[in-house]
């Protein structure tokens, strides 16, 4: 894997590794909503960001954002208030304790705020990585189903070579996880991220 890849044309993606979704005063951890398999997530692809800056490469980190309303309530999408009706004022807004990276990976050399699930969905993301040269993503994050298969989907769309880390994603229920991995591999290369630290030493 090693001769595929360029560390300088290379960054290291992460979807929604923050506090809102990590961490236990977050608004997830708040509604009891965690993963064992989410909150293992950090330790296992932080080494994976330190091989890949070591060799020149970059950290992007697409950060889920409820953009504040009228009165502070935030602008949600219909079926995401009807699947998370827990979320409220505060949650997922940019600048707040919720919305930030989880320290274990923070900080990352660029954050993007996302208002979708697709990392590229109008956000400033293509826009750095063409403006660095970038032609490669390495992504990992939450959930392996939602933003980390449409974000991998979207990438190939416009050319941008993507290595999906197959333990470095997670989603709330195993076998959707083990099903997305099946489904995305006609669009993706997938490794693990102990495989892809071998490869960036």
């Amino acid at each position: 894997m090693s001769d595929t890849i360029d560390p300088k044309r290379t960054a290291l993606l992460t979807i929604d590794l923050q506090n809102d979704f990590l961490h236990p005063e977050g608004a997830y951890g708040r509604a009891g909503q965690t993963s064992e398999a989410i909150s293992a997530l950090p330790a296992r692809i932080k080494p994976v960001a330190e091989a890949l800056r070591a060799k020149g490469g970059t950290y992007v980190s697409a950060q889920f954002t409820l953009v504040p309303g009228p009165g502070g309530e935030p602008l949600i999408a219909p079926h995401l208030k009807k699947l998370r009706p827990f979320l409220g004022k505060g949650d997922f807004a940019p600048g707040a304790f919720g919305h930030a990276l989880v320290d274990e990976l923070a900080p990352a050399d660029y954050t993007i705020e996302k208002v979708a699930y697709s990392a590229l969905y109008q956000t400033r993301l293509e826009y750095i990585l063409r403006a660095l040269d970038i032609d490669t993503l390495i992504i990992g994050g939450i959930v392996t189903n939602g933003g980390v298969a449409s974000t991998v989907r979207d990438a190939h769309l416009r050319n941008i070579h993507t290595v999906l880390l197959s333990d470095g994603c997670a989603a709330f229920r195993q076998e959707v996880h083990d099903a997305t991995l099946v489904s995305l591999a006609s669009v993706t290369q997938v490794t693990t991220c102990a495989e892809m630290v071998e490869a960036l030493s």
